[in-house]
């Protein structure tokens, strides 16, 4: 809804700016829409590293603290 507002501010002030917006706003959002999916596809192959690398420490007990070893011994 603000961004709603503001658009109609930057309507009343500057109307050529405001249309020019409005129609450039989906063809920017179409041309960045690959670079987020590579960033999506990125993250997830991060993710599964991580799993693949801290899956020894996790198997041998590594996640937990002192107290809980104390405690369950």
């Amino acid at each position: 809804m603000t961004k709603f507002l503001l658009w109609l501010l930057l309507l009343v002030l500057c109307w050529p700016l405001a249309l020019l917006a409005l129609i450039l706003y989906p063809i920017v959002w179409l041309l960045l829409l690959p670079l987020r999916l590579l960033g999506i596809a990125v993250d997830g192959v991060f993710s599964l590293l991580h799993a693949i690398l801290t899956l020894p420490a996790r198997l041998l007990g590594g996640g937990r603290s002192g107290r809980d070893r104390a405690a369950t011994a």
